[in-house]
C-alpha cells in the first residue's frame, strides 16, 4: 500500500506531504475532491513520475530548478513477484519500498529505489506490481477491439501462456525466413557457384602474399632509378676506398707506434683501430651494393605487370591483399555452403514443419483457455454490471471464426475477439463502439478494473474521475462498487460525485489559493464536520442551504456505515 507521498515544486504544488497509513489494514478509500482546476490531477502527475514514464520540464513549478516526488510503499510478504524484482536488482528484500524521482529543468531526471539509482524500465516493472491507475480516459480503450484480447488475457491470467506462444511464433518466423532465403539461393545456385569458383580461382592462381605489393613497389622504384643509383654508389665507393682507407691505415699504424711510446695513447689507438676496421667492413658492404645493382628492363616489366595484377584484384575484391585473401576465404565457405544447400533445406523444412505443428497446437490450447476465460468473464461481468445499476444488461465476448492454421496465426495466437454489450432488455448485444454511452463505458471499465484488482497482487488502485457522465442511481451504484473494492484494496478516488466522496475513509480537499503573489494548490484532510460542508458544496454548489447540509450529513452517515 501507498503509505506516504512527498511532492516538491510540481506544477502548482510547492511542498506537500501526505500520509495514508492512519488505518490498521491496507484497505480503505481515500477520496480527493475540489473545484475543477484546483489541482487534484497533480497527484496523478506525481504518481506518473514514480512509474518511470516520460516527463516534461514544464511540470516543474515556475522558478524552481527541479521537482521531487517521493513515495513510501509497504508490500505484503506474500507478494513474491515484487520481492523477486527487488532482490534481482540488488535493491534489498525488505517489505518497505521507497521510490524517488528528481526532475531537472533541463528535462533530465534521476530515479531512486531504496536509495539506489534505478532505470525507468525497472521502476515501471515495480509500478506494475505496486499500483493500478484508471483514469477518466481509460474507457476509450474499450472502444478499440484490438485491445479486447489483452483484457481477456489479463482477466484470464493467460499472459504467461501468451508469452510462451509468442516465443515459439518468433522462432518459427525466423526459421521460416531462413528457409525462404535458402529457397531463393537455390534458384540461382548454379550461377552463383560458377561465379564463386571463378573468383576463388582468380585469386588463388595469383598466389598473393601479404605485403607483397609494398615490396614490389620498392623494387620498381629501385629498377627505374638503377642508373642513378649505380653512379652515386660507385662514386662513393671509389672516394672511400682510394682516399679514406689509405689514410685510416696510415693513422692506425702511427697510433699503434705512439702507444708503444706513451701508455696514455693506448686507448685512443685501440678506438681508432676499431673504427678503422669497421669502416673497412662498411666499404666492403658498399662494394657489394654496387655490384648488386644492374640495369634489368625485363625484371622491371615483370614487376610492373605483377603490380598491375595485384591492383586489378584489389579493385575487384578489396583494398588490400589481406582483404582480397579474406574475400577468397569467404567465397570458399559460401561455395561449401551451396554444395550442402539441399541438406540444409531439408533440415530447415522439417524444423519449420515441426514448429508449425507445435504452434498450431499451442494456439488451439490458448483458444480453449481463452474461451473458458471468456465464459468466466461474461458471468463475472454480469454480476458486476448488476451491482452497477445494469440490471438486465448483456455483456458477451464475440469470436471471429478463424481456422487454426499457420496462415491465420499472429504473435498473440489465432483469436480475434470483440466485446459486445446491450444495456436494454430485449435488444441484441452489439459492438461497444456502436451502443455504449460515455457513462456506460465508465461503469464497464470500473467493472473490468474491479475484476482485475481481485486477480492480481496490486494493493493500491487509483481512480481519476472514472465517474464522468454518471448520475442518479448509477452514481450510487458506482459509489457502492468502489467502496466494495476498498474493502480489500487501498483505493484512491478523485471524484466530483458526493455519493463516492461520502464513502471515503479519508477525505482530502484540494484547494487553489494565492500566497505571496503565487498560486498554489493545497491538500487538507477534512474532519467529519468539514466533510459535511464539502459534501454540501458538491451537492448544491453556491446554493447550500440547511436542507443541503442535512442531506450531506445523511450521505456521510450512510457512506461511512459498514456495507
Amino acid at each position: 500500500m501507498l503509505c506516504e507521498l512527498k511532492v516538491e515544486n510540481l506544477a502548482l504544488i510547492e511542498s506537500l506531504q501526505l500520509n495514508f497509513d492512519s488505518h490498521d489494514n491496507a484497505s480503505g478509500l481515500v477520496v480527493m475532491t475540489g473545484e475543477t482546476g484546483a489541482g487534484k490531477s497533480i497527484i496523478l502527475r506525481a504518481i506518473h513520475l514514480l512509474t518511470g514514464a516520460r516527463t516534461s520540464a514544464d511540470w516543474i513549478r515556475a522558478g524552481a530548478e527541479n521537482c521531487t516526488v517521493e513515495a513510501l510503499f509497504e508490500i505484503r510478504p506474500e507478494h513474491t513477484a515484487l520481492l523477486e524484482i527487488l532482490k534481482g536488482a540488488d535493491l534489498g528484500d525488505d517489505t518497505t519500498v521507497i521510490v524517488k524521482r528528481v526532475l531537472q529543468n533541463n528535462g533530465r531526471s534521476r530515479i531512486y529505489v531504496n536509495g539506489s539509482l534505478a532505470t525507468a524500465k525497472m521502476v515501471s516493472d515495480l509500478a506494475d506490481n505496486l499500483l493500478n491507475i484508471a483514469s477518466q480516459h481509460d474507457h476509450q480503450q474499450l472502444l478499440q477491439p484490438a485491445l479486447h484480447l489483452d483484457f481477456l488475457d489479463s482477466l484470464g491470467e493467460l499472459w504467461e501462456d501468451r508469452k510462451a506462444f509468442s516465443r515459439v511464433y518468433t522462432f518459427w518466423q525466423l526459421k521460416k525466413e531462413e528457409l525462404e532465403d535458402l529457397r531463393g539461393q537455390e534458384k540461382d545456385k548454379e550461377k552463383r557457384k560458377e561465379l564463386l569458383r571463378f573468383q576463388v580461382r582468380e585469386i588463388r592462381d595469383a598466389a598473393l602474399e601479404v605485403s607483397e605489393d609494398e615490396l614490389l613497389n620498392a623494387e620498381k622504384k629501385r629498377l627505374k632509378n638503377v642508373d642513378q643509383l649505380i653512379t652515386l654508389s660507385r662514386g662513393s665507393y671509389e672516394f672511400l676506398s682510394m682516399s679514406l682507407i689509405e689514410g685510416l691505415v696510415e693513422s692506425r699504424k702511427n697510433m699503434e707506434q705512439a702507444a708503444t711510446l706513451d701508455p696514455a695513447a693506448e686507448k685512443l689507438a685501440e678506438d681508432l683501430a676499431g673504427y678503422s676496421y669497421q669502416f673497412e667492413d662498411l666499404v666492403v658492404e658498399l662494394r657489394r651494393y654496387c655490384d648488386s645493382l644492374e640495369n634489368d628492363p625485363v625484371r622491371l616489366e615483370q614487376v610492373v605487370a605483377r603490380i598491375d595484377c595485384i591492383r586489378q584484384l584489389q579493385r575487384k575484391y578489396g583494398d588490400t591483399i589481406a582483404s582480397v585473401l579474406e574475400f577468397a576465404d569467404n567465397a570458399e565457405r559460401e561455395l561449401e555452403a551451396l554444395e550442402n544447400l539441399e541438406i540444409r533445406m531439408d533440415g530447415l523444412e522439417k524444423e519449420v514443419a515441426e514448429l508449425s505443428e507445435k504452434m498450431v497446437a499451442m494456439a488451439r490450447s490458448l483458444t480453449e483457455k481463452r474461451r473458458q476465460a471468456a465464459r468466466n468473464l461474461e458471468e463475472a461481468m454480469g454480476r458486476e454490471l448488476a451491482s452497477l445499476a445494469f440490471n438486465q444488461a448483456v455483456f458477451s465476448v464475440h469470436w471471429q471464426d478463424i481456422e487454426h492454421d499457420v496462415s491465420h496465426i499472429r504473435p498473440h495466437g489465432s483469436d480475434r475477439v470483440e466485446f459486445f454489450f446491450s444495456a436494454n432488455p430485449g435488444e441484441p448485444a452489439r459492438p461497444l463502439v456502436k451502443v455504449a454511452s460515455g457513462g456506460e463505458l465508465s461503469r464497464l471499465m470500473l467493472a473490468l478494473k474491479c475484476l482485475l484488482a481481485r486477480r492480481d497482487m496490486v494493493e493500491t488502485v487509483i481512480f481519476d474521475e472514472v465517474d464522468a457522465g454518471i448520475g442518479g442511481e448509477a452514481a450510487e451504484a458506482v459509489a457502492r462498487k468502489i467502496q466494495e473494492l476498498a474493502g480489500h484494496h487501498q483505493v484512491f478516488c478523485i471524484t466530483h460525485l458526493p455519493q463516492i466522496a461520502a464513502r471515503g475513509t479519508d477525505h482530502f480537499l484540494v484547494m487553489k489559493s494565492v500566497k505571496d503573489g503565487r498560486t498554489q494548490s493545497s491538500f487538507t484532510l477534512l474532519s467529519e464536520e468539514e466533510r459535511v460542508g464539502e459534501l454540501a458544496r458538491m451537492l448544491a454548489g453556491d446554493s447550500v442551504s440547511t436542507k443541503t447540509h442535512a442531506w450531506a450529513r445523511e450521505l456521510l452517515e450512510k457512506g461511512t456505515a459498514r456495507p
